[in-house]
């Protein structure tokens, strides 16, 4: 019995998959309301929804930067999050795409000061 529980642990392939946790720091811009920027948000995840990439956004409430709030990205895995990253990305060339016009609304609304990637387990 132990034999045939060591070859399946030694010869079956282990598949650990991890999901990819986008974050962006950022502040919001004078003129800018939260609840304008959640439209924004709202907006953007019906485009994400075809790319398996889907935002929240978190607001400290305890913190020892009370200004900065969080973009909290999420994708199944690091490659979904890259086919999500590329289609935004190409689209920023035609100012009629969605990305493009979802991004000229960002920059209206919010200034980013970091961005980091994380894989979760």
């Amino acid at each position: 019995m132990k034999r045939i529980f060591l070859a399946i642990v030694f010869f079956v392939p282990m598949s650990v998959s991890a999901e990819y946790l986008d974050v962006i720091e950022f502040e919001m811009l004078e003129g800018c309301s939260f609840d304008k920027y959640l439209e924004i948000v709202s907006d953007f995840n019906d485009w994400g929804d075809d790319y398996g990439y889907n935002a929240k956004v978190a607001v400290p409430l305890q913190s020892d930067d009370l200004t900065s709030y969080y973009w909290l990205g999420s994708a199944k895995d690091a490659a979904t999050f890259g086919k999500a990253w590329d289609a935004w990305r190409d689209a920023l060339g035609d100012p009629k795409s969605s990305p493009a016009q979802l991004w000229a609304r960002f920059q209206e609304c919010t200034q980013n000061l970091g961005r980091w990637g994380y894989d979760v387990y």
